[in-house]
């Protein structure tokens, strides 16, 4: 549980810091402006991109062959800018894991993982990976909405801990999902060819 909740921690120098899962995109869109507006995206990436997340990272944690999972997470994931933002934290994650934890089983991570294989490996429970993947999923984000929008910090809080991410938890530690999340995919690849100044990298 204490690496669960070191990785969930966002002092830990895994790089998620630089990643805000497709907020700063719909927030330069108007998509997302507001506390409700927050909560809408939050919920739908939850349901989307962060049970698909989540059900890899409680797959890695049971023991199944990292290098299929690997294609697999590639295969449910079809937007290139998505996929590089999951690589680019998983070796972020993977480099500060090797220092604090090293073991055999990191070294069986592809060269280049997802980050939910890294969560997994190094999370041994199913379902506290896939927990430590969900609520990653929203709060990154949430952190986002905060210094990009400058909403209230305890209000944004209080939409985190309102989502249900137990529940997608539960869900995702019993079943490797297979659904898609074509709206934050759109919203990547929008991000990634954006011109100007960006503050986050997806």
């Amino acid at each position: 549980m204490l690496t669960a909740l070191i990785l969930a921690d966002s002092r830990f120098p895994g790089g998620g810091h630089v990643h805000s899962g497709g907020l700063e995109e719909a927030a330069a869109r108007g998509l997302v402006h507001d506390e409700p507006s927050l909560r809408s995206f939050l919920h739908g990436r939850l349901l989307t991109s962060g049970l698909l997340a989540a059900g890899f990272a409680a797959a890695a944690a049971r023991g199944e062959d990292l290098a299929v999972l690997d294609a697999e997470l590639d295969a449910r994931t079809p937007s290139p800018a998505q996929r590089e933002a999951s690589r680019a934290q998983g070796r972020g994650m993977l480099r500060a894991a090797r220092r604090a934890w090293p073991s055999a089983r990191l070294e069986e991570l592809p060269r280049d993982p997802h980050q939910p294989l890294v969560i997994g490996v190094l999370v041994d429970d199913p379902y506290e990976a896939a927990l430590t993947c969900a609520y990653l999923a929203v709060s990154g984000p949430a952190s986002a909405a905060v210094r990009l929008l400058g909403l209230d910090p305890f209000g944004v809080n209080a939409v985190v801990a309102a989502l249900g991410v137990e529940d997608v938890a539960a869900r995702a530690a019993k079943e490797l999902p297979a659904l898609g999340s074509p709206a934050l995919d759109l919203l990547a690849e929008a991000h990634v060819r954006r011109e100007g100044v960006r503050l986050f990298g997806s």
